[in-house]
């Protein structure tokens, strides 16, 4: 079992640094699974497995974060930009760009500031796709708790594997952002050893989540519902938590949305963050939180 976990680490690796090196090309499943030695059939169902998003869906969010890098940081021409990036035509290029990004080059360009939509993926070598047991807490190989300053450097790496949930994330503001968090103690970490597998940043005040990442191959084995479990029982009890994400039917959604819906958060309010278009979920109280709440109501 264990080998078969760490063989399909392997081919997903590969198949990522066979993409990070034909950005420049419209590579298919079936020519990236013959350079990687694996079925078409084996690697895409792995490959989805594994990072929370088809073949295809990665390499085109790859190759438009480096035309969006060349927008922001060149003079290039769209038309260059958008054939070294892959495309055929400005105007097949200008289409995938603003479906994703919404904006058109031109206006992206004007804005001057690069943000990406997907950042090469990094995988663990160690078995991750195991629930964590009460028996890892109970000895300390795993545990959640307040972050620190020294914890920024780790934090950041599996910031760059969670943009794909984050549009718009500025990473000098977004430093600016942790570092008050942590002055306030508002920032979850959970780690297994020496690895970070999700964190989470609240606000007391509002009661909302600024920011929820887990490493793509944890994402389905526990660790959201530990950190929320953590955040609503010891530092926001008997408060409704919520958090924004991408509204329904933007192609730029990985599965962001079904997350939170299988965490049991509710569709709110519809809002634009930073110019993007966004919708507010809500994780309504829990039975005994109500109970607790209205029985505080009372004295």
């Amino acid at each position: 079992m264990e080998s078969r976990r760490l063989k399909s680490v392997e081919s997903v690796r590969a198949a990522v640094d066979f993409i990070e090196r034909h950005l420049d090309c419209r590579l298919s499943l079936e020519q990236t699974a013959e350079a990687v030695y694996y079925s078409p059939y084996h690697l895409h169902r792995t490959f989805t497995a594994v990072t929370g998003m088809t073949l295809h869906a990665y390499a085109v969010r790859r190759r438009l974060t480096e035309g969006a890098r060349l927008l922001a940081d060149s003079s290039r021409p769209v038309l260059e930009i958008a054939l070294s990036c892959g495309y055929e035509s400005q105007q097949a290029f200008t289409a995938a760009f603003k479906e994703m990004y919404k904006l058109p080059p031109a206006r992206y360009r004007a804005r001057g500031v690069f943000y990406p939509l997907q950042l090469p993926i990094s995988l663990e070598d160690q078995d991750g796709f195991e629930e964590l047991s009460f028996a890892e807490f109970s000895n300390g190989s795993v545990s959640i708790r307040l972050s620190e300053e020294a914890d920024i450097p780790a934090w950041m790496e599996l910031v760059c594997q969670c943009v794909d949930g984050y549009p718009c994330l500025n990473e000098r503001e977004y430093l600016q952002w942790l570092r008050k968090r942590i002055r306030e103690k508002q920032a979850l970490i959970l780690k297994k050893g020496d690895t970070v597998l999700g964190v989470l940043g609240f606000s007391k005040d509002t009661g909302n989540i600024d920011f929820l990442g887990i490493l793509p191959q944890y994402r389905k084995r526990g660790i959201a519902e530990l950190l929320l479990d953590e955040l609503a029982d010891r530092y926001l009890p008997g408060r409704e938590i919520s958090m924004t994400t991408y509204r329904e039917h933007d192609r730029a959604d990985t599965g962001w949305r079904a997350g939170l819906k299988r965490l049991g958060f509710e569709e709110r309010e519809e809002m634009v963050e930073f110019g993007y278009p966004t919708q507010r979920f809500v994780l309504p109280l829990r039975g005994h939180q109500r109970v607790c709440v209205k029985e505080a109501e009372r004295l």
